[in-house]
């Protein structure tokens, strides 16, 4: 069975815009792409202060051209009216102390991601034997040590509305962290899905370099309970998007792309989990405890 699916350059959403490299996939919709990972700006073009959402900050250092992206998007002083993660992993809050305390912004999370947000655990161990290429040996040198932005940090509705961004809800998606969540759109079919699955080969660099468009299951080396996983990619799937945005890859929108996610769906333990490694046989999990580590 293959351990990939490709697709080609139709299914790709990008619009790029000639300012900042900002790609918009709605009106009110746009993703960036900064070293290995993606943000994602949800508000209209020019909105204003506190009229938009910055969804996940990416690897540390990145802070200062997230800030020239959204003035560019947004206008000069626009800050955002909240940071919503899909997850803690360090590619996706490297710069969220930072920006959230000069925007002096709350921050949303899911309750299990919680620890890895209030400084009281880390997150288990990166497994380096999965998925081959140079992404999984350097697992062990990325940060996942807890970071400790309490004082914003707010727990997301129970109600599973997403705060500032109406007629969006946010779904528990969990796998790759135990708290991952993805933000569903039901008018337009819109789905933002972080890392529960991706549109690149984040095990490879050069996968990662020239983001080549195929649909992959969460990145590997960081994913602690493949059971979790599949579940989740199943319940997406079931939503049949019209457009993604994912944490790693292009933006992907038709008919090529809901193919290759249900194939994805279907297929998953065959296409997506590693045939062996740390987590494979011995899941981590919130529900014993055993995915938050003493940092």
């Amino acid at each position: 069975m293959a351990s990939q699916i490709e697709l080609s350059e139709e299914a790709i959403a990008n619009l790029p815009h000639p300012d900042d490299g900002t790609m918009e996939v709605a009106p009110d919709l746009a993703y960036r792409r900064l070293a290995m990972v993606n943000v994602v700006f949800y508000g209209t073009r020019g909105a204003g202060d506190r009229q938009w959402v910055l969804i996940d900050t990416g690897v540390t250092g990145l802070a200062g051209r997230i800030e020239s992206a959204a003035e560019e998007r947004f206008g000069k002083g626009a800050r955002p009216a909240a940071i919503i993660l899909t997850h803690g992993h360090f590619d996706h809050t490297g710069s969220l102390k930072r920006l959230a305390d000069q925007w002096d912004v709350p921050i949303y999370a899911h309750p299990l991601e919680r620890p890895y947000l209030d400084g009281s655990a880390s997150y288990p161990p990166p497994d380096p034997t999965v998925g081959g290429g140079v992404m999984p040996w350097l697992a062990p040198l990325f940060p996942r040590s807890p970071i400790d932005v309490s004082h914003r940090l707010r727990l997301l509705p129970q109600d599973h509305t997403v705060p500032e961004m109406p007629g969006w809800r946010w779904l528990h998606t969990p796998g790759h962290a135990p708290g991952h969540v993805s933000f569903w759109r039901e008018a337009d079919r819109t789905l933002i899905a972080g890392d529960a699955f991706i549109t690149t080969n984040q095990e490879s660099a050069y996968a990662v370099a020239v983001q080549a468009p195929e649909m992959h299951g969460p990145p590997k080396y960081f994913t602690t309970d493949w059971k979790a996983a599949r579940l989740s990619v199943q319940d997406l799937a079931s939503l049949n998007p019209e457009i993604v945005v994912t944490g790693h890859g292009r933006a992907m929108r038709g008919p090529e792309m809901q193919a290759a996610l249900q194939r994805l769906a279907r297929e998953f333990d065959q296409v997506a989990v590693p045939e062996q490694g740390r987590y494979v046989a011995a899941p981590a999990r919130s529900e014993d405890g055993t995915v938050y580590d003493n940092p």
